[in-house]
């Protein structure tokens, strides 16, 4: 309906496409019409659940007198492959884009970010040269590597160059505390969008100062790894066996996966997470944010835990709906998952914005989660997205709604079978199983 907030989240397996439009809420001149956001497009597989994606949008965006579709705002919440890969300038030659978000820490001249953009290149470094190396790995250090893969060069070079030129304009580096002249948001009305992450220092929040010398020695131990990694079978150093060689290679090849499994992190936790207010409604945008267990000065933090302490104002409310974090990964939502049951600071904030509804209530906020079951228990967790179902109305018993279907679902005995039978927010890939769609429309009515 044209008078309701529509959040559109495609099917592009695991990664994120997501499209918004407020209602009423973009006033040029003397006209008002709706407000056009999208949100990433990106997925690691391939190109072409993006490619549908995009063509999709373009039949929900307004003509521009130029004869292309007006997107009123683009938000790329952080530099992920899952969140980056369909920005090809070609799919977006027909979009008229008027401004265009990147997260601060993604300005490569951001003064406060020089540590986080420093993790961030060796990391990236170390993955390829891995994956030059073309060997085996198990799934999840593919998908790894994958984060770091030569095509997002191409993908930053057109947010940061190739797409605002062409629609002359300057990509904005955004963070919390921004106002709305800030943002740049002329055209808004009927509506406010707040950054509630990242914070501006990032370096301070997000990485902490008891990584710098592991930054620094990081540096030399990719040194090292890079001349390794280029030396070919036969070219072993003649200082040590090939027995030895090996055995350093190996221990290299551990410590480059395990810093880039920190900057992974740590680019998580510098997502932008935006709060759009409309009629009354909260709608909360959380990209790819981790949590911790509690927020620690001067150490590396969750973004939760930041927001929680640094933005509790805006957080600390119940909200109208939520976009799952991380495609339902059991560290980008707020929750529980002490076995005791014991209270902490991340089931706080679960409690503060998705309350359980009392005395046996239906709840009133809707969550959808952008997913696919892969080879690993934690995208999407089970157990996460039951307690979700426990707060939210947009529901699916997807045990009854899928049948016999469900038992093609990737590793549904070892992560489905015991949870697919409880209510759970609606996910793009069961949704799609069900329905053939290729997006999950939710509606918020004012």
């Amino acid at each position: 309906m044209a008078d309701k907030l529509l959040v559109r989240a495609y099917n592009v397996e695991v990664g994120d496409c997501i499209y918004c439009r407020i209602p009423k809420a973009h006033r040029l001149d003397n006209m008002v019409d709706d407000f056009h956001i999208l949100i990433d497009c990106g997925s690691v597989g391939g190109i072409g659940h993006l490619k549908a994606a995009v063509d999709n949008l373009k039949t929900m965006l307004p003509d521009t007198v130029d004869g292309k579709k007006r997107l009123d705002l683009l938000v790329v919440t952080h530099e992920h492959k899952d969140h980056i890969a369909g920005f090809d300038p070609e799919l977006f030659r027909r979009i008229k884009i008027d401004n265009i978000w990147m997260n601060a820490a993604m300005n490569p001249q951001h003064p406060q970010g020089s540590g986080v953009q420093q993790l961030h290149d060796l990391a990236t470094i170390a993955m390829r040269n891995i994956a030059s190396m073309n060997i085996a790995l198990s799934s999840e250090l593919q998908d790894l590597v994958a984060l770091y893969g030569i095509d997002n060069d191409g993908a930053m070079e057109a947010l940061r160059t190739t797409l605002p030129e062409s629609n002359g304009i300057a990509p904005n580096y955004v963070h919390a505390g921004m106002t709305q002249a800030d943002l740049g948001l002329t055209s808004l009305v009927g509506a406010t969008i707040k950054v509630l992450s990242p914070e501006k220092d990032i370096d301070h929040f997000y990485l902490g100062k008891e990584l710098d010398e592991t930054l620094h020695g990081l540096s030399s131990t990719i040194a090292l790894f890079r001349k390794a990694s280029n030396k070919k079978p036969s070219a072993y150093p003649l200082s040590i066996s090939k027995s030895d060689f090996h055995t350093l290679q190996s221990r290299m090849m551990s410590g480059a996966f395990a810093f880039a499994e920190l900057s992974s992190t740590v680019t998580n936790n510098t997502s932008i997470v935006l709060l759009i207010e409309w009629n009354g409604k909260r709608l909360l945008f959380v990209g790819d944010a981790e949590w911790n267990t509690a927020f620690k000065a001067g150490k590396s933090n969750g973004a939760w835990n930041v927001m929680w302490h640094r933005r509790r104002a805006e957080l600390n409310a119940p909200i109208d709906f939520l976009k799952i974090g991380h495609h339902g990964s059991e560290n980008a939502t707020p929750w529980n998952d002490q076995a005791n049951g014991q209270v902490t600071e991340p089931s706080i904030i679960l409690d503060a914005i998705l309350p359980v509804p009392a005395n046996s209530s239906h709840p009133k906020a809707k969550a959808v989660v952008s997913t696919k079951r892969k080879n690993y228990e934690t995208i999407p967790r089970s157990e996460l997205l039951v307690e979700l179902g426990r707060r939210v109305q947009s529901v699916r018993n997807y045990q009854q709604r899928l049948g016999v279907a469900a038992f093609n679902l990737p590793k549904y005995d070892e992560f489905e079978k015991n949870w697919l039978n409880t209510p759970q927010p609606w996910r793009t890939d069961c949704e799609h199983a069900l329905s053939g769609k290729d997006f999950v429309d939710v509606e918020i009515e004012a």
